[in-house]
């Protein structure tokens, strides 16, 4: 992200009259600490270090407000929980039926691949989700 997250989630909040709250802001960066997909619990249980006050609620509706905006993609791997991770640039995920592990990845001859299926089919791509459900090299060797 070019600007500073709370930046533009302020400015957001500010076009839409909502309030500004420290337990926003530090929901807010406590998300963008992590380089990794987060459950709602587990950014509960780090927010909570700094503030003991914060709910469950309010992190939920701190995460969806994020994804509002554009800071944040929700993904759901078959686990029935959300995880959330940062907005940034396109990647597709591999998904470890055992343990869980998520590993991004980017091949620019899978993105090309799509548009040559998508245009031979006359198909215009908006989005795309691309997940692989396997299992790592640690649970292999289990």
């Amino acid at each position: 992200m070019e600007s500073n997250p709370i930046e533009i989630l302020n400015q957001y909040l500010d076009e839409h009259r909502m309030k500004h709250t420290r337990q926003r802001e530090i929901i807010v960066q406590e998300f963008f600490k992590s380089d990794k997909h987060l459950k709602i619990e587990e950014l509960l249980e780090e927010v909570r270090k700094i503030e003991p006050s914060i709910g469950y609620v309010t992190v939920y509706r701190t995460l969806m407000l994020l994804k509002e905006v554009g800071l944040a993609h929700q993904r759901h791997f078959g686990e029935g929980k959300s995880l959330f991770e940062k907005a940034g640039d396109h990647h597709d995920h591999m998904i470890c039926i055992k343990c869980g592990a998520i590993n991004e990845f980017e091949d620019s001859r899978i993105e090309r691949f799509q548009e040559q299926i998508a245009k031979r089919i006359n198909f215009k791509i908006v989005s795309h989700r691309h997940e692989i459900y396997g299992c790592c090299s640690k649970c292999q060797n289990e």
